[in-house]
């Protein structure tokens, strides 16, 4: 098996990323990571052209940092990785910005068109950028595979159980079930093994983290938790949302209402996403008209931090282990606090199992 920690030197061991969430995972919050000795994402932004300013303002945070600003210089790549939703992305822009900035990973997900889609844009990295490492995300045991048995098959797996907030597919299971299954299933591919595979969906804290390395993971994926973190790139209502929120199980709602009300109707027909349940949602479920509920929602979006909350309008994507997530911390802490507790949490397992 490939080993992460000589494809991006600057990581520890436990492995951790922050995922590359769309426009909330900016510049400040992927370097961060990266120089606590994680791996950070940049998310893809609204429009495609946008990575061009996000991976510019990315490699000057690095050129600043004393652990990270040598792989610049050596290695010449920049390390942090960048995400594309595939099916919203645009290669021929997308493709000559790697080329250039030649970021560490490329985090590729949501295609319209099946692994065909994911095969093209990771054939075309990998000619501009040979060094950037494909990771593809996957939610079930059939895209695992297909990934593995691929033309162009991934340097990583990211497997995304159906507790993670944002989009994914609308049919998953847990990651208790979903990780061990994927890891079985790639043992009969050939070099299926090989692949690293990263835990995502409802990954907290150490605990979370300790669960899914015990279950076979080379490391663990947050997105959520980095929503609470000081260097996220998001507005003080849709953060208070976070903090405030408890009980993912019976508060957050999987749906593409929040999508809809602001006008993207075209994500692929297998994904919807998670997000917190406010007064859009119950109106919805209540029997209101969408073009009122619509309505109310452009109304929203014009009060600033108002617009989000329990009694909001507007998406607040998140996943279920909400009531995790109490605090702002940096993204530093959150990535020692996550690694540093989940080495001690499975020492202390292991003891216990000895007595």
């Amino acid at each position: 098996m490939m080993s992460l920690k000589a494809a991006y030197p600057w990581t520890k061991a436990p492995f951790v990323v922050g995922a590359p969430m769309r426009v909330l995972s900016g510049p400040s919050l992927a370097v961060a990571v990266s120089n606590a000795g994680g791996l950070g994402f940049i998310g893809p932004g609204l429009k495609p052209i946008d990575l061009e300013g996000s991976l510019s303002e990315a490699r000057d945070l690095i050129a600043k940092s004393p652990s990270l600003s040598k792989y610049l210089e050596s290695e010449r790549i920049l390390p942090i990785g960048v995400g594309f939703q595939t099916w919203a992305g645009d290669l021929s822009i997308s493709s000559p910005i790697v080329g250039t900035f030649r970021p560490a990973a490329a985090w590729l997900f949501a295609p319209r068109n099946g692994q065909s889609e994911l095969d093209t844009w990771a054939e075309t990295i990998r000619n501009v950028s040979p060094d950037t490492m494909i990771w593809i995300q996957v939610a079930s045991v059939a895209d695992a595979i297909s990934a593995a048995q691929s033309a162009q098959r991934p340097d990583v797996l990211v497997v995304q159980g159906t507790d993670a907030g944002g989009h994914s597919l609308t049919k998953g299971a847990g990651i208790v079930t979903l990780l061990p299954e994927v890891i079985d299933a790639l043992s009969s591919v050939p070099k299926g093994s090989d692949i690293p595979v990263i835990a995502a969906g409802g990954i907290m804290d150490h605990r979370g983290a300790a669960a899914a390395l015990t279950l076979g993971a080379s490391g663990i994926a947050m997105g959520t938790r980095f929503l609470a973190s000081s260097e996220a790139n998001i507005s003080a209502g849709y953060q208070n949302h976070i903090l405030a929120a408890s009980d993912g199980g019976q508060t957050t709602v999987r749906t593409q209402l929040y999508n809809h009300l602001r006008g993207t109707t075209n994500w692929p027909a297998p994904f919807d996403a998670r997000g917190l349940i406010n007064a859009s949602w119950r109106d919805h479920v209540a029997g209101m008209p969408f073009e009122e509920n619509r309505q109310l929602f452009a109304e929203a979006a014009k009060k600033g931090d108002a617009g989000w909350g329990n009694q909001g309008r507007l998406a607040t994507y998140a996943g279920t282990g909400i009531g995790l997530v109490r605090e702002v911390r940096s993204a530093g802490e959150i990535v020692e606090s996550v690694r540093n507790g989940s080495v001690e949490l499975v020492k202390n397992t292991a003891q216990l199992l000895d007595r």
